[in-house]
């Protein structure tokens, strides 16, 4: 075989050893099998909530075994055809092949990143929190362009995406935005964007065409269902309305049916104003409240097990996590994992996925293959 096909097929090899470790291959066999059993159980959806959340644990790790066989089998299978095509001296089917096991090297790499996801809530639906920092009607113009950047990444992997809240700034720009993307391990994926980015461009606000400097945050926090607990004091909580600065039509514009509410124990500040319902309002911004709670919690725990410090560079003000420069030339850099990419313009168009799975990869402890950095 050629270099090439050898090199694709080990990294290959590399990536499913792994995904076979990350799932402790036996013991997600015989968890199978259990759920399987049970799940022919009649008496299973006397408690519909313990049959669902039965049914999702299945369906996500059938899907799982499912998939690293159907690679080991697509890679033995093509394989084979590499070795006849050689054999052969059919060019034409040899590079077939090969363009296959690149496709199957880079769907390797894929599933050993998603492996990375199994933290507490990473398969929950998310939250995205932006807000301007310094650089006045600069930040804001960059709070609005982190909003598209987000939204066409959510877009781009079928994701849906809810406007929850926009705050508009004084001349363009936005001061704030918060929404909510739905979908599998959207928090999983999104959680590694959480921290300070900074920009740096020719102003287009400057008639002096100066180059200027931008900062804005982004807080991400998993949606959180009923069976999380969540405890919150109505006696800590400051409800304040006011009239929607979105379109909405009409009624929304000319009555205070905007929800903000501040848990004072925690300095945390919500907002919801998507509905023309005040009563609607205030529930979504509750539920949204319960997550941001949640999250902090996690943030915590996570602490706790990693480096302190570490833990604030990755979501303090002052500690950006990322450059975005446009000028005097392009770059755009993760400074905790010193991924690169020299096409600004795709990255703000959602071409975001290197950056995250290279954070994930930090994030828990571990490195990935040499087959999923190649791929990336």
């Amino acid at each position: 075989m050629s270099a090439e096909t050898e090199s694709l097929s080990e990294q290959i090899r590399q990536s499913v050893a792994l995904l076979r470790r990350h799932l402790d291959w036996d013991a997600a066999k015989l968890r199978l099998d259990e759920l399987n059993h049970r799940a022919e159980d009649p008496d299973l959806w006397n408690d519909a909530e313990a049959a669902q959340k039965l049914m999702r644990e299945r369906t996500l790790l059938a899907n799982q075994i499912e998939g690293v066989e159907q690679l080991e089998a697509d890679v033995r299978d093509t394989l084979e055809l590499v070795e006849l095509a050689e054999v052969e001296s059919d060019e034409a089917l040899v590079a077939d092949s090969t363009a296959t096991l690149r496709q199957l090297a880079a769907q390797a790499a894929q599933r050993e990143t998603e492996s990375l996801l199994s933290g507490e809530a990473d398969a929950n639906d998310c939250y995205v929190e932006i807000n301007a920092g310094a650089g006045g009607t600069e930040a804001q113009d960059w709070t609005e362009m982190l909003l598209r950047m987000y939204t066409r990444w959510a877009e781009q992997h079928g994701y849906k995406v809810t406007l929850m809240e926009t705050s508009d700034g004084e001349q363009a720009g936005l001061k704030s935005a918060t929404m909510q993307v739905s979908g599998p391990n959207a928090y999983g994926w999104l959680k590694t964007e959480a921290g300070v980015h900074r920009l740096v461009r020719i102003s287009p606000f400057d008639a002096a065409a100066r180059r200027q400097t931008s900062f804005a945050s982004v807080w991400v926090y998993p949606v959180v269902d009923d069976t999380i607990e969540i405890e919150i004091n109505p006696a800590d909580l400051r409800v304040d309305t006011f009239r929607a600065s979105g379109a909405g039509g009409q009624h929304v514009n000319k009555t205070d049916s905007a929800i903000r509410i501040t848990h004072e124990p925690t300095g945390i500040v919500v907002a919801c104003q998507t509905d023309r319902s005040q009563h609607r309002n205030r529930a979504t911004a509750m539920e949204m409240l319960r997550a941001r709670l949640y999250e902090a919690e996690l943030q915590k725990r996570e602490a706790a097990a990693a480096d302190a410090e570490a833990a604030k560079t990755d979501i303090g003000w002052g500690h950006q996590i990322r450059s975005y420069v446009l000028a005097p030339y392009q770059l755009v850099k993760d400074l905790r994992t010193n991924v690169e990419k020299g096409n600004p313009d795709a990255v703000l168009d959602g071409d975001l996925d290197a950056f995250m799975a290279a954070s994930l990869a930090q994030r828990v402890g571990g490195t990935r293959s040499e087959a999923s950095a190649n791929a990336q």
